[in-house]
């Protein structure tokens, strides 16, 4: 209507209104004309409704603005009544500002989404996540072509690749992981994550084929051992083999016979005396070594059993009592909660305490600081762990990485599978064991169980 201003418009519409209104009254009054009545009533009504649907301008406005957020509709624009003033020009600018604000996040928001669906097809590592209901939300190529399940979409299908692998993972917390041999071709590394999303529980697994890690892994570990071997077997038999030729020259050269048997010299037979001694002492060193091996390739399957960590503590305690104050070391155990427990093998995790306290007892040797500290609690995540802390000489940090190796040993005296046998074990368990050194302030070795 051309309308200057959305007040002037509403003036406008209650003038002619009040005008009908008058006009209509005057003449029926005098005529007493139903007819012009009527048409002055249909008029006033007309005038009425449209007086009203001018007014609910800014109510329509307001309704298609958040219905175009609803329905996420952007390509809405407020500009068709700009005419009506400065207040509605502004509404209009606004409006139309907010829209443009939703409709570039909604355009960054799915570059985002396509960025990260293409990344999630692309890498090496399977992805699949499924929901409460075990329905499947996003999988990515790499597990397709790891799993070779056709028609995957129920995370209970897994059960058609194997059904210890859909059990463990259904059991599986947030955050934990685990690996399992499928066939001789894969053998799966998996690891678990939750989130919400759209109100739901979902539940995203990661898997990664470490067949060839393993067999890398395993060959290192052939190649490594080899070398002890070697080194062992070289330093004991180089000497004894030498020993022994010098004692076969010792026999040939200085042995006469005589009437009656053999003679030989005192200063000869010493030098054979010594010589067999040292073969005898290089045999026991190496069938030492030997029965170390087999004790290092012979760690019994842990039988799992629920016990007390305090019951664990008191017991080591008990036994250690007498050897500790023997040195005027000072055993101190801290347990978080009091009636925390674990699910092991109570005697294997016992072995593995009193080798980490004995090795700390050595390590404080030169300390002033003689306290070792065994302590117990849950992690964030609520696993449980066992610490061994002690204030000595430490590791240095060329060792700490070689101390878990089979036989190897910074002592002058010892096997070195003390360290190796309790990482074994705790791998047994599903477990680990890391260490953790300042040399010369702290060590902390930590038994984490889950």
């Amino acid at each position: 209507m051309g309308f200057k201003s959305f007040a002037l418009g509403i003036l406008l519409r209650v003038a002619i209104l009040v005008a009908l209104i008058f006009l209509g009254t005057t003449i029926f009054l005098r005529d007493h004309s139903y007819l012009m009545g009527a048409v002055f009533l249909l008029a006033i009504g007309l005038q009425t409704y449209n007086l009203i649907r001018f007014g609910n301008t800014t109510n329509r406005k307001i309704t298609k603005f958040l219905e175009s957020i609803r329905f996420a509709d952007f390509s809405s624009s407020f500009t068709k009544d700009s005419n009506l003033g400065p207040s509605f020009r502004e509404m209009n600018m606004s409006f139309n500002e907010v829209i443009e604000a939703f409709r570039k996040t909604r355009a960054e928001k799915e570059e985002q989404m396509l960025f990260l669906q293409i990344m999630i097809q692309h890498i090496n590592t399977g992805i699949i996540s499924f929901d409460h209901s075990g329905r499947i939300g996003v999988i990515n190529g790499t597990a397709k072509q790891l799993l070779q399940i056709p028609q995957f979409k129920d995370i209970n299908d897994l059960g058609k690749l194997s059904k210890e692998l859909l059990v463990k993972i259904l059991h599986l917390r947030p955050g934990g992981s685990f690996s399992i041999k499928i066939n001789p071709e894969l053998h799966l590394n998996i690891q678990s994550a939750a989130f919400k999303m759209g109100g739901n529980s979902w539940t995203l697994l990661s898997f990664q084929n470490i067949k060839t890690e393993l067999q890398k892994n395993e060959l290192q570990a052939w190649q490594n051992l080899t070398k002890v071997l070697r080194h062992e077997i070289m330093n004991s038999m180089t000497p004894i083999a030498s020993l022994a030729n010098s004692l076969g020259i010792i026999l040939e050269e200085d042995v006469s016979e005589e009437q009656g048997g053999f003679v030989i010299e005192k200063d000869s037979y010493s030098d054979l005396m010594d010589g067999l001694n040292t073969i005898e002492k290089r045999s026991a060193g190496l069938i030492h070594f030997v029965n170390a091996y087999r004790d290092y390739t012979n760690i019994p399957q842990p039988e799992l059993k629920n016990f007390s960590v305090k019951a664990l503590f008191d017991n080591i305690g008990v036994l250690l009592k007498e050897d500790l104050a023997h040195v005027g070391i000072c055993l101190n155990c801290e347990i978080q909660p009091q009636d925390l427990q674990l699910t092991a093998d109570p005697e294997l995790i016992q072995m593995i305490l009193i080798n980490l306290i004995k090795n700390a007892k050595e390590a404080l040797g030169k300390s002033e600081h003689k306290e070792i500290i065994v302590r117990a609690g849950l992690t964030s995540h609520s696993y449980p762990f066992i610490q061994v802390i002690d204030y000595g000489e430490g590791i240095v940090p060329e060792a700490v990485e070689r101390i878990f190796v089979p036989f190897y040993t910074t002592k002058k005296t010892g096997s070195g599978i003390g360290l190796s046998i309790s990482r074994q074990i705790m791998n047994l368990h599903k477990g680990s064991l890391q260490v953790q050194s300042v040399p010369n302030e702290k060590t902390i070795f930590t038994l984490n169980f889950g």
